[in-house]
């Protein structure tokens, strides 16, 4: 009888609330979405539902109202995330979600990358390729091109060198 009277706009009898469902309503949630960061964002949306409706809620019913809401939230998320991924397999993998700018922008940045490589010298044009683009080891690249590993070591160096020059002045 002493619950029925608690009211839960009372912000000490809130806190209880929290305090005392907080942690296992957070388990919960974090058990059915895998991501503590969207876990958290639901135990957040779901005590703001309760303030804004703690006139209509008992203290005694509370726990319950609180786990269907929190359930509730759960759903419409995943909702959320399926009407998303519709939308981006309708548009199609071509695309863009990126703002204008940045695509312009990144196409710049192909574009002084490939001719940055292109005005390497050939020695290290070609054992930068190798490493970087066909992904081999030092020792793979010096048994191909028969020279020593500290060849390549040198050449990849320099490569590196103008690399950085160039593409830091983009």
């Amino acid at each position: 009888m002493l619950k029925d009277l608690k009211k839960i706009c009372d912000p000490e009898v809130f806190e209880d609330v929290f305090n005392l469902y907080g942690k296992d309503l957070r388990r919960f949630l974090f058990f059915k979405t895998k991501d503590i960061d969207t876990a958290e964002d639901i135990l957040q949306d779901t005590f703001i539902k309760l303030w804004e409706n703690c006139d209509t809620v008992n203290y005694s019913s509370v726990k319950g109202f609180l786990y269907t809401v929190a359930n509730n939230l759960f759903l419409n998320s995943i909702k959320r995330n399926k009407v998303k991924q519709n939308i981006i397999a309708q548009l199609g993998s071509n695309y863009n979600l990126e703002s204008p700018d940045f695509v312009l922008e990144e196409k710049e940045f192909l574009i002084k990358i490939e001719q940055t490589i292109a005005s390497l010298p050939e020695k290290q044009r070609e054992v930068f390729l190798m490493n970087r683009i066909e992904k081999k080891k030092y020792k793979e690249i010096s048994e191909l091109l028969d020279i020593s590993v500290k060849a390549v070591e040198k050449r990849m160096h320099q490569a590196l060198i103008i690399m950085r020059k160039e593409i830091g002045n983009v």
